[in-house]
């Protein structure tokens, strides 16, 4: 944690905080990258329970769907995945919220917005990583 921490990038950087803020904005405008922000441990913030849902979307419909399950302020990510063998599923979201029941209550809720009932919540037991990926590596 760091008050100022474009500040603190630029020194790292060699340019001023100005040139890191543009460089940034530019990267956003390129779309190399959607968002600047900071990665918390939700646990620490009470979000205790998280659970992987899978969902069985009709072909064609995947757009729809990953933008309403996407939208969900307790989702922090959302994808499609091609459906492997004897696995029916093929849009994924990570659901985040203070105990299973309540990641049930988002699922089911997500479930009437988008008409799909066929899905499945894996939650998490043990997190054995978790880090921000590191692009480029001096």
């Amino acid at each position: 944690m760091t008050p100022r921490p474009f500040v603190d990038i630029a020194a790292q950087a060699g340019m001023s905080p100005e040139e890191v803020i543009s460089c940034v904005d530019r990267w956003k405008q390129e779309g190399t990258i959607r968002r600047f922000g900071a990665m918390v441990r939700h646990q620490r913030l009470g979000y205790t329970a998280n659970a992987m849902s899978a969902w069985d979307v009709p072909e064609g419909r995947s757009e729809e769907v990953g933008r309403i399950l996407a939208a969900a302020p307790e989702v922090s990510h959302c994808y499609e995945r091609p459906r492997a063998e004897q696995w029916d599923f093929n849009v994924f979201a990570m659901i985040h919220g203070g105990s299973p029941e309540e990641c049930e209550k988002v699922a089911a809720g997500l479930a009437r917005r988008t008409g799909i009932d066929n899905y499945s919540l894996l939650y998490s037991s043990r997190e054995f990583k978790k880090i921000s990926m590191k692009y480029f590596i001096e």
